[in-house]
């Protein structure tokens, strides 16, 4: 089924630190985006507990399902994460392992697109495998490209204005969001 009109994608940022460079990434996306698509930050990642069997026996965390209602909600998803050693980071995964076990699992057949940023040439490409890795379990539709893959990230934002400064990277991104706009409208279901 395809939807037509306004789309809301929701944003789910891996790094936790005050000045992350993905956070400078993650702000920049409204300015970015097509005309007819919302950009909306979900909670931080850090808001939620360490997953615990015991905790989900007694029942979800309001967090978790919070979280888990903005993702339902969302026409798509846009996980933006820096790579720690070369994988998921900790918090963006125990929020994904939450999600995971809900009744409802909110990834199920929601589009999901992948954006890393790392000081390193390489930009989070582990990560990026990772993450799709865990989207393929949880029967995500994950846009494959334009992939967004932001090595030497420090070199590409003005960490004091809080901007992404870099044109081939803010065309990247721009292009990636139009593409992802397009898929999610195919895939609404």
């Amino acid at each position: 089924m395809s939807k037509d009109g306004p789309i809301t994608f929701a944003v789910m940022l891996g790094s936790l630190r005050k000045a992350s460079f993905n956070g400078i990434v993650a702000r920049a996306l409204p300015g970015l985006a097509p005309a007819d698509v919302t950009i909306q930050p979900l909670a931080s990642v850090g808001a939620l507990p360490i997953y615990d069997a015991d905790i989900q026996a007694e029942g979800f965390p309001a967090e978790v399902t919070a979280m888990a209602d903005a993702v339902r909600a969302a026409d798509g998803v846009i996980i933006i994460s820096p790579e720690y050693n070369y994988s998921i980071p900790g918090g963006l995964k125990n929020a994904i392992d939450w999600l995971s076990r809900l009744p409802n699992q909110p990834f199920a057949g929601k589009p999901i697109a992948i954006q890393t940023a790392s000081m390193s040439p390489l930009g989070g490409v582990r990560c990026q495998y990772h993450l799709r890795q865990s989207m393929v379990f949880l029967d995500a539709r994950i846009l494959n490209k334009p992939e967004v893959i932001i090595g030497a990230v420090h070199t590409k934002v003005d960490a004091a204005t809080d901007t992404l400064t870099d044109e081939t990277t803010r065309g990247i991104i721009k292009a990636q969001l139009e593409n992802f706009a397009a898929y999610a409208r195919r895939h609404h279901g």
